[in-house]
């Protein structure tokens, strides 16, 4: 017999009921600016906000629009149309936001100067700094730069990508001539600190674009008679979509590279340019440079590449910045003995940043002394510039353990310090696959081999977040080392995978893309419709960063006009739209934006009073379900379990930086009424995590019952 919601709703959804990914990314990128524009939050972050907030842009540009462009040049008919829609809805909302950032940085800018630090441009400068900017061109900076005079008979030659340029507009004996300087930010600071006025306290600095500024004649001395210059900042976003020949008879660290060469020849997507540069220097620069109607030519302020903000220092008080928030140590982890002892004695869970990485790091430097440990297993996707994580692993190595570490070279933008990391390991002695074409390793395991009396046991590490201990002090994430000899031959079932990609391994309980994460997800949903239609009470929280696949959302829609609760706290994109009459009343959903970015992905089901939990690397997306390598692994632990939970209920409670989804996409923070407590939750959760005490709010009835609370308490 029909389902009847199944079929209402097949009949409903021809109609619009997904918001296209890439305008709920603007609104995710929104938020980052709503932070910007927050004035509770210290002067010198809401300065890094804009640096992130640019930093994001680029890579939107780069791959989701790109993206866009390619599907107007290859589709036909309506799905060409509807691209030049949704490029035409980008480039509003993009400029809007734009308009939104140049406002935020004038006022930054104010702030900071009321703080007694000054950002002043080439025009603000009295004789004594003047004389120290020249001095500074003169010795650090000329010596940089290699400027291209801009001929009709002269080939225009390849810019770099996301590099800072200023378009120079010379006026000589009644004649414009044009020439394109690049401003060295990955060679010299952006920001250089300059003496300050006589009898005036504070800290002075400029921008290197600025320095330029001041000193453009001497830059073509000798070259053309100079009456008058201008510079005016630009910068190109390329596609940064990698071809890689796979009939090519070639190394694949071969193939990266060659593909990473051409990603800095690609096409052009989107200039940023300075709003005042003079029309006809606008025009000539997108002729000569090919721009055509689809590309994206964005006019702001006199500034770019303000991602350097992310990494603008605080020389002011340390009000200025965010309160540190100390990591919380876990005490039977700190206790004399073995770490092995504690994880057979116990799962290990932990939280980050709130715990340290070092117990990741203390985990495998064991394992790799350890004279019972026989081999060591693990997936890279991204690692931090120093890396101990490497160091431990060429450790093992010198210990005598066999170590395969599975380097996946395609993370998008860290591809070449992959390519150097994996040529680093294989020196070392460390056994290096890549992985499995077309399919991108972005699982988080370790595997530990370790004899025990006449057996081998594992010791398996899953988690949501990279093996990275720059990233684990700024992004949330969960982390779970385990005994569970299940999960164990599991993992070591993924690892064959990766190794042997002709076997289809069984799975007792892991779901493991691309085999059965997106059946196994389906499956505990469908359990819940079930569990509602047979009158139970049937509910969900599901934490990601992002939720786009159409299959997964057309299922919640069905689960929803089934009766289940459910709750979803989205850090991205969502192209489900919530509270639609008839389609996803039960559906709620926010998103938090606070100072640590929110990445772990957590997924729980009501299971008529007995809830699973899963947690792991897989978001919501159809490339993470079908097109990766991904684990979700479930939480047996019941006092991990209470973690998982507590955390969850704090971020559905917080009204302090928690924004609503709806249709609207305006990004309503939580309508706070004036009598209940405000909770900050990535705040409570640190003071949860030290104390034990959870904020005073109304007990959540969509997971854990009241009694089975009580109980794990």
């Amino acid at each position: 017999m029909p389902n009847p919601i199944k079929t209402r709703l097949a009949d409903l959804l021809d109609h619009d009921l997904f918001t296209p990914r890439e305008l709920s990314w603007l609104s995710f990128n929104a938020r980052v600016l709503q932070e910007a524009a927050d004035s509770s939050v210290p002067v010198i972050e809401r300065l890094r906000y804009l640096g992130i907030f640019s930093n994001n842009s680029d890579e939107f540009f780069r791959v989701r629009v790109a993206e866009v462009r390619r599907l107007i040049s290859v589709a036909g008919g309506a799905n060409k149309q509807q691209s030049k829609e949704l490029l035409a809805a980008i480039q509003k909302r993009v400029s809007d936001l734009q308009r939104e950032f140049d406002r935020n940085y004038k006022e930054i800018v104010q702030e900071l100067a009321a703080r007694r630090i000054y950002m002043i441009n080439e025009l603000q400068l009295d004789q004594g700094q003047a004389e120290f900017v020249q001095s500074y061109f003169d010795s650090t900076v000329l010596p940089e730069l290699e400027p291209i005079l801009l001929q009709e008979s002269q080939a225009i030659p390849a810019l770099n990508d996301e590099s800072l340029y200023l378009a120079v507009d010379i006026k000589s004996a009644d004649k414009y001539h044009y020439a394109v300087v690049e401003v060295p930010t990955d060679r010299l600071d952006r920001f250089v600190e300059i003496p300050r006025r006589k009898g005036k306290a504070g800290k002075v600095f400029i921008v290197l674009d600025n320095i330029i500024r001041a000193c453009l004649p001497q830059i073509f001395r000798g070259v053309l008679p100079v009456d008058s210059a201008e510079a005016y900042c630009f910068k190109f976003s390329r596609d940064a979509e990698l071809e890689i020949d796979a009939g090519i008879l070639q190394s694949l660290i071969d193939k990266m590279a060659t593909s990473l060469k051409q990603r800095r020849k690609a096409d052009a997507v989107r200039m940023v340019y300075d709003g005042k540069m003079p029309q006809r220097l606008l025009d000539y620069i997108c002729a000569r440079f090919g721009f055509g109607k689809y590309d994206s030519l964005i006019a702001g302020g006199r500034y770019h590449n303000s991602k350097d903000f992310m990494s603008f220092p605080n020389v002011g008080p340390k009000y200025l910045e965010f309160k540190p928030l100390p990591p919380i140590r876990v005490a039977r982890l700190d206790e004399p003995g073995s770490i092995f002892d504690a994880i057979r004695e116990r799962d290990v869970f932990l939280y980050y940043p709130y715990h340290p990485f070092d117990y990741v790091i203390d985990f495998l430097k064991t394992a790799a002394l350890d004279p019972d440990v026989t081999a060591i297993k693990i997936c890279l996707y991204r690692v931090a510039k120093n890396s101990r994580v490497i160091d431990a692993l060429v450790n093992a190595v010198d210990n005598g353990k066999r170590v395969l570490a599975v380097v996946e070279l395609a993370a998008r933008f860290d591809e070449e310090a992959n390519i150097n990391w994996a040529q680093r390991l294989t020196e070392n002695g460390i056994r290096v696959i890549f992985g499995i074409p077309g399919l991108k390793v972005h699982s988080k395991l370790i595997l530990v081999e370790r004899r025990e009396g006449s057996a081998t046991r594992f010791y398996s590490h899953i988690g949501t977040g990279n093996f990275n201990e720059k990233t684990a002090r700024v992004y949330t994430d969960f982390t779970l080392i385990t005994y569970d000899q299940n999960v164990g031959r599991d993992v070591f079932n993924v690892f064959d995978f990766l190794q042997y990609t002709y076997r289809r391994p069984d799975y007792r309980l892991l779901l493991v893309s691309p085999h059965s994460s997106r059946s196994g997800l389906l499956e505990l949903i469908d359990q819940e419709i079930a569990n509602a239609q047979g009158g139970y009470r049937a509910s969900m929280t599901l934490k990601c960063n992002n939720l786009v696949d159409k299959e997964l959302v057309t299922k919640l829609y069905e689960a929803s006009e089934s009766g289940v609760e459910i709750r979803l706290i989205i850090r991205g994109m969502c192209s489900l739209l919530p509270g639609v009459k008839g389609i996803s009343e039960n559906i709620q959903a926010i998103s938090i934006v606070d100072r640590y970015l929110e990445h772990p992905r957590a997924y729980v089901f009501y299971n008529r009073g007995n809830p699973r939990y899963l947690i792991g690397s897989a978001d919501l997306m159809t490339r993470n379900l079908d097109y990766r390598v991904e684990v979700l692994c479930p939480i047996f632990d019941e006092k991990a379990q209470r973690l998982i939970q507590d955390v969850l209920d704090q971020q559905w409670h917080d009204n302090v930086k928690a924004r609503v989804l709806d249709q609207n996409q305006l990004n309503h923070y939580v309508d706070t009424k004036k009598k209940v407590a405000r909770i900050r939750s990535q705040e409570s959760i640190h003071r949860y995590l030290s104390s034990g005490k959870l904020p005073r709010y109304p007990k959540s009835r969509m997971n854990i019952p009241a009694k089975r609370r009580r109980k794990l308490q």
